[in-house]
């Protein structure tokens, strides 16, 4: 189904859909407002920047060091929560400064307002995941452990599956700026990674594998960015330094050419006009003049192929239905 512009989930939810945490991640994460992509070599390197991104927010690390502990990884999620919540609004804060020089910035003010509402939403989705972990672990009530796990672990879909839309778009700042996901991508994920080298917290890992699974992640985002960013450089004109408005429209499709006919320009019929009429009237008589008026004839019959008198007028003994006697004399 399309989706509705103007609206958040664009008309995609149903009743039915409800019950499917990841549809209505995607709908709610993936709003009608956010921009399509340019184009899909693109895509293929948001959905690269994705993967390398969730291998910084989950922690391969931890996993590899001590298993896979459900409540470290939310712990991790709600500091990465945070991190969002305190940089993307600082990073584009910064990039505002730069463009005010080149435009105005009232034209951005609901795309920002769209790309913080969905920020705040994920960030508040997150937590309340961790607080039904809580409190599942905290009871010992069986009604509650039901009734908060079944839940929790529809939450769980939730938040994980709205995780990767999120990544994959950077709460809709695309909207803002084509090139403005790409920035949040790489200093959210440089700023994750750079304080564990700098206290050197390697979770258990030993310094060489520690370093190369902490700055994995952020290099490889980085790269994946330069390239994203290039490429919207190169093909479509889009830079970071501008300004939204300065941007091109993207090309669209270009059109197939016509055949070129052997001979002449494409464009221009070898002989005369195709669709003129041809010389001379078409319904009008050939050369002579085959319907011209008959002249007079001597006599009172018709004579095919001449002129004279009418093929109806009486014959030579008169009027052929004027009553005559049935005998002679």
């Amino acid at each position: 189904m399309a989706r509705t512009p103007g609206r958040w989930t664009g008309g995609t939810l149903t009743a039915r859909d409800v019950l499917k945490p990841h549809k209505v991640a995607d709908a709610v994460f993936h709003p009608a407002w956010i921009p399509p992509s340019l184009d899909p070599a693109i895509d293929r390197l948001k959905r690269i920047r994705v993967i390398a991104g969730a291998v910084a927010s989950i922690g391969v690390y931890t996993v590899l060091a001590g298993g896979f502990d459900v409540t470290e990884l939310l712990e991790n999620a709600l500091t990465a929560s945070a991190v969002l919540l305190l940089l993307t609004p600082v990073t584009v804060g910064v990039m505002l400064l730069v463009w005010r020089r080149t435009g105005p910035l009232r034209q951005l003010r609901t795309p920002l307002l769209n790309s913080l509402a969905l920020l705040l939403l994920f960030v508040g989705s997150v937590v309340a995941l961790a607080l039904f972990v809580q409190t599942v672990n905290a009871t010992h009530n069986p009604l509650v452990i039901i009734g908060v796990g079944i839940t929790m672990m529809w939450m769980l879909g939730f938040v994980a599956r709205g995780a990767f839309r999120v990544t994959g778009n950077f709460f809709g700042t695309g909207a803002v700026h084509r090139c403005l996901p790409a920035l949040l991508a790489t200093v959210t994920s440089w700023l994750v990674a750079v304080p564990d080298l700098v206290t050197g917290d390697l979770h258990g890992l030993g310094l060489t594998f520690g370093v190369v699974f902490i700055l994995g992640a952020p290099v490889t985002v980085t790269g994946i960015a330069l390239l994203e960013t290039g490429r919207l450089r190169r093909r479509y004109g889009i830079r970071l330094g501008a300004h939204p408005a300065a941007h091109t429209p993207a090309p669209g499709p270009v059109p197939p050419m016509p055949p070129v006919p052997p001979s002449g320009h494409p464009h221009v019929p070898s002989q005369g006009h195709p669709y003129g009429p041809p010389q001379g009237h078409p319904y009008g008589p050939p050369p002579g003049a085959p319907y011209v008026p008959p002249q007079p004839h001597p006599g009172s019959g018709f004579v095919p192929g001449q002129g004279g008198g009418s093929p109806y007028a009486p014959g030579a003994g008169g009027n052929p239905y004027t009553p005559q006697p049935p005998y002679g004399p």
